[in-house]
């Protein structure tokens, strides 16, 4: 392995964060998915049986977030169940929750996919920076935007989140009882990850190191006007990688998934970002779920599924874990063939019922 990716390996442990490596090893150029004449510039073909409106909306905070709306065509005047979908954590709106709103549309609901805060097309100054308070709180907006459109039954309002997104959105939801139904699809716990590094493998000394480093940040930032960022995600891969990155690399740095707005295609997030994540376990009121249904889909040869193993534990019922053998984490992301899209239908069916 070369020097860059040794050290590479060594800054990530030492955060404590993993978040590099959620967008590690982007082809920087890579190119993104061809836009049509009507300037579909998503990384998944545009439904026919969909229609699709680009919309903004503000957070609680006054960050104006940049939204797609998908909507059934063989709706006619009925007000619909809707879904607000978001993720995965340094993804846009154009790659995996693009996918899954729009397929989710294909089957009956009014959809909405969205950049959260500082990142995609969204508002928010400076750039490539998130924080589990925002992000949340991102969610919340997305049913303030979705329950006052026309179409829209607004006490039939379900939320699907996508990686990191997962954690964010049962955070959202145990707070927000507007929402009725949750979906956390190969989720991420950000502030787990971050604060305490895959399979909890940081030591009490090395997340000592790592805020001393990014305290010390602060006042360079500062000094300068602005926020250092992370080295940009271009690292190749090799043979030795961690299987996880190279399936990383594989979505997020080749035509199948990459996107020039997504932090985890070439971007990065800033240095300080994991800070607000640090001290901040956003799962601790998950079982205040209940009695609203979770659903976790997970693939069974995913690095992360013991992230959703823990949430299930602690969850309240009504709860489902589905495990889908042989799936890894990103296969999660956009293989419609292995993403339970009848099982999704039929959950949020019977729980946004009329």
């Amino acid at each position: 392995m070369s020097d860059h990716n040794e050290a590479r390996r060594t800054f990530l442990k030492l955060t404590g964060t993993g978040v590099a490596a959620l967008s590690v090893a982007t082809a920087v150029g890579a190119p993104a998915f061809a836009q049509d004449s009507a300037g579909w510039d998503k990384t998944f073909p545009k439904s026919e049986a969909v229609d699709h409106e680009k919309i903004t909306f503000n957070n609680r905070y006054g960050i104006s977030l940049s939204g797609d709306l998908y909507l059934p065509k063989n709706r006619g005047d009925r007000r619909l169940p809707a879904i607000a979908v978001g993720g995965p954590f340094g993804a846009v709106k154009e790659q995996s929750s693009g996918l899954y709103a729009q397929t989710m549309a294909e089957r009956g609901f009014i959809t909405l996919a969205f950049d959260p805060s500082y990142t995609g097309e969204s508002g928010g100054e400076p750039r490539n920076v998130a924080s589990p308070d925002i992000n949340t709180e991102d969610f919340s907006a997305a049913v303030d935007y979705i329950g006052l459109r026309p179409e829209v039954d607004r006490e039939r309002i379900g939320v699907i989140g996508i990686c990191g997104w997962g954690g964010m959105a049962l955070n959202a939801v145990a707070a927000d009882k507007r929402v009725k139904a949750v979906v956390a699809s190969t989720m991420y716990d950000m502030t787990r990850v971050m604060s305490k590094g895959y399979n909890d493998s940081v030591t009490l000394e090395q997340r000592t190191q790592a805020l001393e480093q990014m305290s010390r940040q602060r006042w360079a930032d500062a000094e300068k006007g602005g926020p250092a960022y992370q080295p940009a995600y271009n690292v190749t891969v090799s043979a030795d990688s961690p299987q996880f990155m190279i399936d990383y690399h594989d979505y997020y740095s080749t035509p199948r998934g990459y996107h020039k707005r997504a932090v985890n295609s070439g971007n990065a997030w800033t240095q300080t970002t994991p800070l607000s994540f640090m001290n901040m376990p956003i799962l601790s009121y998950i079982a205040e779920i209940s009695p609203r249904p979770i659903l976790f889909v997970h693939g069974e040869k995913a690095h992360s599924l013991y992230f959703a193993k823990t949430a299930f534990e602690a969850a309240a019922e009504p709860k489902e874990l589905m495990v889908i053998p042989g799936a890894s984490h990103t296969d999660l992301y956009d293989k419609t063939d292995v993403i339970p899209f009848d099982k999704l239908a039929q959950f949020f069916n019977q729980h946004l019922a009329a």
